[in-house]
């Protein structure tokens, strides 16, 4: 990513972090309508603390952005629960239509061309770093 794309990411967070469980309630209602396999994945979740998590997650990758090998462990780990839990590779697309959807709504008249690339980028590296992991077991370092 760009340094002005990080910025883009990081300023628009901004906006959206005061109406994050709004923002939460949306992305899960979006990915739900988009992709049904999903739903079955949060039958035993509580989903006000799901949503809690969601927005922790975000805000850690967009502090994170600056300081990427401080962040890829955090993003395997997480990458390999996902696996746990039954996400599978395709659901990382939809997911990703569902912040994307969201943070638009979200963002309104702030949502530009230049912020959707950002943001698609640092979605983008995510999920890669997540997908990649999914399949591999943590390593042990000795």
């Amino acid at each position: 990513m760009s340094p002005e794309q990080k910025a883009l990411v990081k300023d628009t967070w901004q906006k959206v972090a005061p109406i994050a469980d709004t923002a939460a309630r949306l992305f899960y209602d979006r990915l739900f309508q988009i992709d049904a396999t999903t739903s079955p994945l949060f039958k035993a979740s509580n989903l006000v603390e799901q949503r809690r998590k969601l927005i922790h997650a975000l805000t850690a990758v967009v502090q994170g952005l600056d300081h990427l090998d401080a962040l890829v462990p955090t993003l395997e780990d997480l990458g390999r629960r996902h696996a746990q839990y039954g996400v599978k590779d395709r659901q990382y697309d939809t997911v990703g239509a569902a912040l994307l959807w969201t943070l638009e709504k979200g963002l309104g008249s702030g949502w530009t061309p230049e912020v959707r690339a950002a943001w698609s980028c640092a979605y983008a590296l995510v999920a890669d770093v997540m997908r990649k992991a999914a399949g591999k077991p943590a390593s042990i370092h000795t």
